[in-house]
């Protein structure tokens, strides 16, 4: 037997098996429980700054001045 016959073999075997199962976890993880509060944090970052823009970072080697 060649080695593709064996690499497809197993990947039409195993690796099916173990990329369902992996793509089972993440969707359990993505929906648990505790995690709304984590979602609802991320979904606010576009509105975070509605009354002004958020400040820049300062540029490297550069003091941030207490404007």
């Amino acid at each position: 037997m060649d080695l593709y016959s064996i690499l497809r073999e197993f990947a039409d075997s195993w690796a099916l098996l173990a990329l369902f199962t992996v793509f089972i976890g993440v969707i359990l993880w993505a929906f648990r429980p505790g995690s709304r509060a984590v979602h609802e944090d991320v979904s606010q970052i576009p509105f975070r700054y509605e009354d002004r823009p958020a400040r820049a970072a300062p540029a490297a080697g550069v003091k941030e001045t207490g404007r």
